[in-house]
């Protein structure tokens, strides 16, 4: 990594401001109960650090999407259940000490400033604000908005300033600043991008390093043989990604529901399978993109079919069957089948990079979840074969965690869209913006 990190500069006596990904998932009974602290664990080797170092701490994050927030007004009552201060007191068990929750990321001056080393500050939800993140709509038909081009330029330049004003307020909290949240890298926010504009160094912190080191490794210089798996609903969220993947990998494997797309383009009959007509074309230039370049493309060879979406958790409410082939009128594919498992897991067998970004069909209705888990047995033994398996965020995280096979992959990404992105060889702006070794 070309940026610097915690390691690369003093923290005796300096205040960090470091930008977390405490976006966990909350209970839904508005409790406050907190259901998976995987992304508060993963912060901790650097929020230590600067603690051992003798430096205190202003964290920052956001927390879900707030709606309906009026700029300048944090935080809204409304938005109750989007606030940090259940991560602050479970944050404060994790390290021992109290964790000083302020109730207004833009309001904190008192607080910061009687910080003394070895003390932590979280500020709150950083979206309470429309400019940590907001944007300008030219038309919304909903909200009655329809601007004309000199009203939307106009409205653009006010959110840009004001984002900027937000940015130098963070920055002026600390001596230094720190992004260690790689699951909002991808996004040019106030606390993420533009606060490095107004305070330096900017540096990474562990986790950060640690995602761009293996995802970086996985891109530019992966061990061979290189496989690739991609899952997920949609191939519109990942055509970049396939396309990019095309000049990388040695095999891509390709399941979930995108894979029906692929195998409409093929000419398989898919029945009421999930399919974006409009890629058909697309999916049909990346199948004879991948056989000219000699690359092997994975499709499902079966698939589990259902005569309709399941309405209930145990989706005892439709009936299923294994189908090869053409799937028939009326029923849609909704996970892979066990020869598909066996053809993934074959492929994946002796392969010495592999990332796996999306599930295999809907995982998380258990009498369809057989696809998913069996390809995460397979990517499981990558890393005892010494390998290495990268798990690029979103529902894969969640099957990886569920099947209890965590512990056997090389590394699972905290960031979704942000892993995504990096695949495509995109420049993260919050990467981008740290101060250069």
């Amino acid at each position: 990594m070309d940026k610097k990190t915690l390691r690369d500069v003093e923290l005796k006596g300096k205040r960090v401001v470091m930008r977390v990904d405490f976006n966990v998932p909350m209970a839904k009974d508005g409790s406050g109960k907190i259901t998976d602290d995987t992304r508060i664990v993963a912060a901790l080797p650097s929020i230590k650090y600067v603690l051992e170092q003798g430096g205190s701490l202003v964290l920052m994050s956001h927390l879900g999407r707030p709606k309906g927030v009026k700029l300048g007004a944090a935080p809204n009552p409304d938005n109750a259940a989007f606030t940090l201060k259940p991560v602050a007191e479970a944050l404060s068990e994790k390290l021992g000490l109290q964790v000083k929750f302020v109730p207004d990321c833009m309001a904190a001056d008192d607080v910061v400033k009687a910080l003394q080393p070895g003390e932590v500050a979280l500020l709150e939800n950083t979206r309470f604000y429309k400019a940590e993140d907001g944007k300008v709509k030219k038309d919304d038909d909903k909200k009655g908005i329809h601007l004309t081009d000199e009203e939307f330029a106009a409205k653009k330049a006010e959110l840009k300033a004001q984002r900027a004003e937000m940015a130098k307020k963070l920055a002026s909290y600390g001596d230094l600043y720190c992004n260690d949240a790689f699951g909002t890298a991808h996004r040019a926010h106030a606390s993420t991008a533009v606060i490095a504009d107004y305070i330096q160094p900017a540096v990474s912190g562990f986790l950060l390093e640690k995602e761009i080191q293996f995802l970086g490794d996985a891109v530019e210089n992966p061990v061979r043989p290189f496989v690739a798996i991609l899952g997920g609903a949609k191939v519109s969220d990942k055509l970049a990604v396939v396309k990019a993947l095309l000049n990388k990998v040695d095999t891509l494997i390709i399941g979930g529901g995108m894979a029906y797309t692929f195998k409409k383009a093929q000419g398989i009959k898919i029945g009421t399978s999930l399919c974006e007509d409009e890629q058909v074309a697309y999916c049909k230039e990346m199948l004879a993109a991948a056989d000219a370049k000699g690359i092997k493309i994975l499709l499902p060879v079966d698939n589990v079919i259902a005569n309709k979406f399941p309405e209930t958790k145990d989706a005892s409410d439709i009936e299923m069957k294994l189908c090869e082939g053409d799937i028939p009128d009326g029923w849609m594919g909704l996970d892979i089948g066990p020869k598909s498992v066996a053809l993934f897991a074959d492929a994946v067998k002796g392969a010495k990079t592999v990332v796996w970004n999306g599930p295999m069909g809907c995982f998380e209705f258990a009498p369809l979840s057989k696809g998913t888990y069996g390809v995460c047995d397979a990517v499981a033994t990558v890393k005892a074969n010494g390998g290495t398996s990268i798990i690029g965020g979103g529902d894969s995280v969640s099957a990886v965690k569920k099947s209890g096979k965590a512990a056997e992959m090389s590394h699972v990404s905290t960031g979704g869209g942000a892993s995504l992105e990096f695949l495509e060889g995109k420049t993260l702006p919050g990467v981008a913006a740290l101060t250069a070794k």
